[in-house]
């Protein structure tokens, strides 16, 4: 991680009780660790977690918009395709696990780190990231279309035709990551760390004609 960002880390228990998502209260769940289970076929807004860890956790054909995360850790999971639009995020970690098309639009996020995470597909436009790492991630195809990026770094990422159109990269490195297409504004990147092989590839979105010698 860069030296730079510093990424809080969530503040869990080390033991946690288990508990049955289905058997929530009020939309609200606290100091519990949910394991080893699917959630299926759910639909609801401004669902709560606060202080719980999720671990080899399936949520499948799942909308919990406006949901609120805090102090929250998701290891394998596989949250492919579910609709966390307008999310609140705090102290939040994403451990190798499946986000492929799982939408987080509109979201807040706040000390969020993904590390080692399939999240091709998955979106972020006019979301408002700050102090969010992907490590070791796949973000092929991803969206932060007009996404606020303040402290968010990007190592070893494939970002492969990653679409960052209307989001400012100033401050933001690249030089780790992999790509052959990326959507970027031009008039957005400066400021933007890319190593010498990324930066003959920004010449030629530009217009440049790099000559051989």
């Amino acid at each position: 991680m860069s030296s730079t960002i510093k990424i809080e880390q969530p503040k869990i228990p080390k033991i946690l009780p288990s508990a049955d998502f289905h058997e929530m209260e009020d939309r609200y769940s606290n100091l519990c660790k949910i394991e080893n289970c699917s959630i299926t076929d759910e639909e609801m807004e401004r669902i709560c977690f606060d202080q719980v860890v999720f671990e080899n956790v399936t949520f499948m054909n799942v909308t919990f918009r406006k949901i609120a995360l805090t102090d929250v850790r998701l290891i394998r999971c596989n949250l492919s395709n579910a609709d966390f639009c307008d999310a609140i995020l705090h102290r939040v970690e994403f451990i190798e696990s499946k986000i492929v098309g799982l939408n987080l639009a509109d979201s807040t996020m706040r000390n969020v780190m993904f590390q080692e995470c399939n999240a091709n597909l998955s979106t972020y436009g006019y979301a408002d990231m700050k102090q969010v790492a992907f490590h070791e991630c796949s973000l092929r195809g991803t969206d932060f279309y007009e996404t606020k990026l303040n402290k968010v770094s990007f190592h070893n990422t494939d970002l492969n035709e990653a679409n960052f159109e209307g989001a400012p990269l100033n401050g933001i490195d690249l030089s780790t990551c992999t790509f052959d297409e990326l959507n970027v504004s031009h008039d957005l990147l400066k400021g933007c760390t890319v190593s010498p092989e990324q930066a003959i590839g920004f010449a030629r979105l530009l217009g440049l004609v790099i000559k051989d010698e």
